[in-house]
């Protein structure tokens, strides 16, 4: 079976939707078809007419990484499309630039409507940038939890050796897979970030210290697997309900890097029992969205 010409494909409907007035060109006269002539995009990518065509027709298959930026710039491609276009021809898209803390107005309101449950966001490295109400009941103000730079991974090994006097959390967090599988599974994650965004002073600069303070870290930062976390069983001593075990998942909104991570009880369980107790302790009625919490201001909470 022939293999699918996806570059080919997209780079011929990008091509027809362009005008040339977009381009910066003039119109040129009568025009059988909307869009530019495949001359006119070699002009602008500054390559040959003839690669044009066998680059649609899929005669051409393995452009380098300078002629598909040169043709993602001739066609003003926004960032999605362009690293569309590199994935078609099979090379990795350029650098993302800073790992973004940016919430939009879509997660903020997803998070609204997880209202009673536990949510927290992470930006792409793990810091923690916004939660709600209820994710505050069932492991603590994030504030409080004297992570460096706010960050989870920093804060899992800075308390790796005494969790029980030294929490992860507001209170100790036991996780079902083991301490020692999370750590691992979350440097992996934290390795694909960093190498999607190797410009990022603030992520390198927090890479950097813990391969200097952190042999545990170093040791799996070293170790080469790279792949993204998705989760975990974890029980958490709580002091108002007592041991309470939840799921946590990972959803990762599209068009983001962001992590939101979600907490979530069996059904018809004591666990659940103990859950409802935490939203009614947040005057949360089961199920509804959270209401705004004028106690936690900005994007810090999300309530």
């Amino acid at each position: 079976m022939a293999t699918m010409n996806h570059f080919g494909m997209a780079l011929r409907g990008w091509r027809e939707r362009t005008s040339p007035q977009d381009s910066g060109l003039e119109a040129g006269g009568e025009r059988r078809l909307p869009g530019l002539r495949r001359e006119e995009l070699a002009r602008l990518a500054g390559i040959s007419v003839d690669y044009v065509v066998r680059l649609e027709q899929g005669r051409a298959r393995n452009p380098s990484a300078q002629v598909v930026a040169a043709l993602a710039r001739a066609l003003r491609l926004d960032p999605s499309e362009r690293d569309h276009l590199f994935r078609c021809a099979q090379l990795a898209p350029p650098s993302a630039g800073d790992v973004s803390r940016h919430i939009p107005v879509s997660v903020q309101r997803l998070v609204h409507q997880l209202g009673a449950t536990p949510a927290g966001i992470f930006a792409a490295d793990w810091t923690i940038i916004g939660w709600n109400r209820m994710w505050t009941a069932a492991a603590g103000d994030p504030r409080a939890y004297g992570w460096e730079g706010s960050n989870l991974v920093a804060g899992m090994f800075r308390t790796r050796a005494s969790r029980d006097r030294d929490p992860i959390a507001a209170w100790p967090v036991r996780t079902w897979g083991g301490s020692e599988a999370e750590e691992e599974n979350l440097v992996a994650d934290l390795r694909v970030t960093a190498a999607a965004h190797p410009q990022d002073e603030r992520l390198a600069s927090l890479v950097e210290g813990m391969l200097r303070r952190e042999p545990a870290f170093a040791r799996l930062w070293f170790n080469g697997t790279a792949a993204p976390w998705t989760g975990d069983r974890k029980t958490i001593e709580h002091p108002l309900v007592g041991d309470i075990t939840l799921d946590v998942d990972v959803l990762m909104p599209v068009g983001t890097d962001l992590r939101i991570l979600t907490c979530a009880a069996a059904a018809e369980t004591t666990d659940a029992e103990k859950l409802d107790a935490l939203r009614a302790s947040c005057d949360l009625p089961r199920n509804s969205p959270a209401r705004p919490d004028a106690e936690t201001p900005g994007l810090d909470s999300l309530d």
